[in-house]
């Protein structure tokens, strides 16, 4: 039997905040200043959706630890300047937060600096203010399930009662890891097929998802 949903669990980037299209342009034009040009498929591929320890560990792998920190550092300057400059939440985010009357959390692969940015910029941090986890919290982050289950276990919910609203490959297997059930925002960077399986209904329009929610985020198929 399918346990009704009691806890709604948010992705940050490219769910909440619009902020993953200026992730993926920022890390394009830095690995190709390091000379490792990528498309913007590739960048989705590699480094969407985990952690900034992961990604400075594949810089690092390919260059040195001195390189990756390095871009780090640009990294961060970069996208905080482009956040500044403008960013929105995901089209559709607040009339879909408006008619969830469920309780949520904002389990995210961005630092809690980063997020008080990118949610304070668009007025979401206070929404969610003390119901927000980081990868920074555990010791693996997405596509384990870590992250995941210490939001649920922090919220006080079992993990079958929990539905993941997620964006990217890693996080969606990171929801299903857990034993949640997924939907996979496919409006974004992410192609649907990406975000397609077990558990995981996609769909590609954040106004959709108190409906989702309400019929219990069944797979359908």
């Amino acid at each position: 039997m399918i346990k009704p949903i009691e806890l709604v669990i948010f992705d940050c980037d490219g769910v909440l905040v619009d902020s993953e299209v200026i992730a993926v342009r920022v890390v394009a034009q830095l690995t190709a200043e390091l000379g490792w040009p990528l498309s913007e498929a590739e960048v989705i591929e590699r480094f969407v959706g985990r952690s900034e320890a992961a990604n400075h560990a594949m810089v690092a792998e390919r260059f040195d630890e001195e390189t990756a920190t390095l871009f780090d550092k640009r990294f961060r300057e970069l996208h905080a300047e482009a956040v500044d400059a403008g960013l929105t939440p995901v089209d559709g985010l607040p009339e879909a937060l408006a008619a969830i009357t469920l309780p949520t959390c904002v389990a995210s692969s961005g630092t809690h600096e980063k997020m008080r940015h990118t949610l304070g910029r668009t007025g979401l941090y206070e929404r969610f203010e003390g119901r927000i986890f980081s990868a920074t919290e555990v010791g693996r982050g997405k596509p384990a399930p870590d992250l995941f289950l210490h939001a649920a276990r922090s919220m006080g919910v079992e993990p079958a009662s929990c539905v993941v609203v997620e964006d990217s490959g890693p996080g969606v297997r990171a929801a299903r890891a857990a034993g949640m059930r997924a939907l996979g925002y496919a409006g974004g960077v992410t192609a649907a097929e990406r975000l397609a399986g077990p558990d995981t209904v996609v769909f590609h329009d954040m106004r959709e998802l108190p409906g989702l929610i309400a019929a219990g985020a069944v797979h359908q198929g």
